[in-house]
């Protein structure tokens, strides 16, 4: 057992191995939260089955978990949480022992967020690594990414959300800004620059055929493939990023399955071969913001409840092959999606797209010549481990 004590504030970490403490883990966020009318809980399934001994990940990585405790009026108090992991993927893929802090929460407590991190810092140069990266939890393809400006409302679905004191804390502590990334609004009730439907018509002229993301069957399988394969390829060089399997690619496909709407998730295919992609979700954040982090019979109900006021989008990703970029593939996915959002039937009023990082200019390009302005910046923190 890994622990750390703060003399001043007799703040314990301890290495999570028991049930009890799996719970307490995933109670962190609910005592942080309590009074943050932006918050919106996680699904406490999907986060214990990555801390589970049966996660993928553990093919190729090892992660370790930790609560701090201290006393409180009642006895022990859990006032935060972190895992220390290491990714041997992105140990090879950037040739340094670079190890990962994430699933990052405590009170607004300085001595809280020191000793959880001096406990994820120390697991992590015991497993040889000395630089340390974060947040990110186990992977970038899972939450990561720390939000520094744009406090003001909620998080879209599968972005991260945090209190405003995070950044000072980490800052603080010793760590630097590694990289930003900024996700952008933007109104779809304003039609977007006529350049965007003339690169659709350039497009489609070009021989390229644009079609909704199949969902049945055979034909999403091949789709979930062809999607895995062009992802793979166009992001190979993303920041932080390492490759998933098409196990691992189709799993979360299949979480994801029953939130697509076909009206703005759009393929790009040419000569038969799928060449670009526009994968947009309705922001079920809305919904998940009453169900309180379980999907029980109730949680299920009001899922179905609020989904009805659900009124914007995330676009998470807009993905070219580069050879095809000239035919203009992404500026008519852009078309295609964005009016998809906005025919008869549809109540979209506002999508977030990104998150981009700072220095991805050409889609920085593309994405603000639709007009959206950069509504949240987030973070990524490093440390060299002494």
């Amino acid at each position: 057992m890994t622990q750390t004590i703060t003399p001043s504030t007799a703040v314990q970490v301890r290495a999570i191995a028991t049930s009890e403490e799996i719970e307490q883990f995933l109670d962190v966020p609910a005592k942080v939260y309590a009074h943050d009318p932006n918050w919106v809980p996680p699904l406490r399934s999907s986060v214990a089955k990555q801390l589970a001994p049966d996660n993928p990940f553990l093919q190729y990585g090892k992660l370790q978990a930790f609560i701090a405790v201290k006393p409180g009026k009642s006895g022990e108090e859990v006032v935060g949480r972190i895992v220390a992991s290491v990714n041997q993927r992105l140990i090879e893929r950037e040739g340094k022992n670079v190890g990962l802090f994430g699933f990052f929460e405590c009170i607004e407590d300085l001595a809280v967020a020191e000793a959880l991190l001096q406990a994820a810092s120390q697991w992590l140069q015991a497993q040889g690594m000395t630089t340390a990266r974060g947040p990110i939890d186990l992977s970038t393809h899972n939450n990561c990414l720390l939000l520094v400006d744009g406090f003001d409302s909620p998080p879209m679905m599968m972005m991260p959300y945090n209190p405003l004191y995070y950044p000072q804390f980490i800052e603080q502590c010793g760590w630097q800004k590694a990289i930003d990334a900024y996700s952008y609004l933007l109104q779809v009730d304003r039609p977007l620059p006529a350049e965007y439907e003339k690169g659709y018509r350039i497009a489609a002229k070009s021989g390229v055929n644009f079609r909704r993301i199949n969902l049945k069957g055979e034909a999403f399988d091949r789709d979930v493939e062809g999607i895995y394969h062009l992802f793979t390829k166009a992001f190979a060089n993303n920041y932080s990023s390492t490759p998933r399997t098409l196990e691992e690619f189709r799993e979360e496909a299949k979480d994801l399955k029953t939130v697509v709407d076909p009206d703005i998730f759009w393929i790009a295919d040419y000569e038969g071969e799928m060449v670009g992609f526009f994968m947009a979700l309705p922001d079920y954040n809305i919904a998940l913001k009453h169900v309180g982090g379980k999907l029980n019979w109730l949680g299920v109900l009001k899922l179905l409840w609020y989904r009805r006021q659900i009124d914007q989008a995330r676009v998470i990703v807009i993905c070219s092959l580069p050879e095809h970029r000239r035919r203009m593939v992404p500026l008519g996915l852009i078309h295609l999606g964005m009016q998809g959002g906005v025919q008869k039937g549809k109540s979209y009023k506002r999508a977030e797209l990104g998150y981009v990082y700072e220095n991805n200019i050409p889609s920085r390009k593309v994405v603000e010549a639709t007009g959206a302005k950069i509504h949240k910046t987030y973070r990524i923190y490093e440390k060299t481990l002494a």
